[in-house]
């Protein structure tokens, strides 16, 4: 499992298509599994599941995000998982790490932009 934080100013809408068109345009096999929206008191929240397949380790990745926003701040959690083809403990975390590293590449092109 591996995990990827950051917290910046933003517009939160913006972020979360950004984010989806990343994680879509980053592996021919993304796909969008299910995600949920819904508003807090005035704090956005933005749940996307993703899934991928993953060549170097033969098996399905998720890709899971969490954009929260409240005025210009944004703050988001992704985490991957799956992966492994070991029964106990984990061998292969190659397409996790893969996974996240093409999502922290995008995510920080669009800071250096904004």
């Amino acid at each position: 499992m591996a995990k990827f934080v950051k917290e910046f100013k933003g517009d939160f809408e913006k972020f979360v298509q950004y984010a989806e068109d990343c994680v879509r345009g980053g592996s021919v096999s993304a796909n969008l599994e299910n995600s949920d929206d819904y508003t807090v008191n005035g704090t956005k929240v933005a749940v996307r599941v993703f899934e991928r397949y993953s060549a170097i380790g033969s098996n399905r990745v998720s890709l899971n995000l969490t954009i929260v926003g409240s005025g210009d701040m944004i703050h988001f959690s992704a985490i991957t998982s799956g992966g492994s083809q070991a029964m106990f403990f984990k061998i292969n975390t190659f397409g996790e790490e893969s996974f996240l590293h093409k999502f922290e590449d995008c995510v920080e092109k669009y800071l250096k932009h904004y």
